[in-house]
């Protein structure tokens, strides 16, 4: 006999499936829910602690359980995808906007990272990004300059991969990742439309070039309602 949690967790799929609730709609508070289905708020957990984990829920404070999009942008973790590229694959409209593009001193752990001397300089670029009309993603880039040189606005508006690439003639090899869920900053507050959430999605990497030199540091906030990332594994013969 199925738990009375799987239950109901099938139910309020099965509704949020048929459209009975929409993206940004918010479920019945767990009390109404345990009224409706003659069960303990335990049990009512439970079963959205499960659409949680499913992708069908966001836990919002100040508002509840609202229920996600299920038409989410897949964002391929193990891949090297420039915004651009990923925007265009997904047939979205897209822009970026650039709100610092600056020379700073090669000095920190990211600076170390990337085999920064006392002479190295960093260009320093914070960009959102907008895909139908909503500010979804924060980048904020450290690349040498000593590699990339003569960076514009106009270039970091477009794709600084294309200019790597085509412009500098360099070839973009792989990457170290690192993923986790943090709060929100204060830098995400001001560059993105956040629409309740109190987290983001952060991916940070070290992108390296072919012959092994590692020449960009970049940390991708990402709004945890609009992406699902996805990775593809081959199971290997120990």
């Amino acid at each position: 006999m199925k738990n009375k949690y799987v239950e109901i967790y099938n139910k309020l799929v099965q509704l949020i499936q048929q459209g009975d609730f929409s993206a940004g709609d918010t479920l019945p508070s767990e009390h109404d829910l345990s009224a409706q289905y003659s069960t303990s708020r335990e049990t009512i957990r439970k079963a959205l602690s499960l659409l949680s984990q499913n992708g069908y829920i966001q836990k919002v404070r100040g508002k509840g359980s609202v229920v996600l999009d299920q038409n989410k942008f897949e964002f391929p973790v193990s891949g090297l995808t420039s915004f651009k590229e990923l925007a265009i694959k997904m047939g979205q409209n897209f822009q970026t906007h650039v709100h610092e593009l600056t020379l700073v001193k090669g000095k920190g752990e990211v600076a170390k990272q990337l085999n920064c001397n006392k002479t190295s300089r960093l260009w320093k670029v914070v960009r959102s990004r907008e895909i139908s009309g909503e500010r979804i993603i924060l980048d904020k880039d450290y690349l040498r300059e000593d590699l990339i040189p003569d960076l514009t606005k106009e270039i970091a508006e477009q794709s600084l991969y294309d200019y790597i690439e085509k412009a500098l003639g360099l070839e973009i090899s792989f990457a170290k990742k690192e993923i986790v869920i943090e709060p929100i900053t204060e830098e995400d507050l001001e560059f993105l439309d956040l629409n309740g959430h109190s987290q983001v999605v952060v991916i940070r990497s070290y992108v390296y070039l072919s012959d092994t030199t590692v020449f960009q540091f970049t940390e991708s906030r990402h709004r945890p309602d609009k992406f699902q990332f996805v990775d593809f594994a081959r199971r290997t013969k120990v």
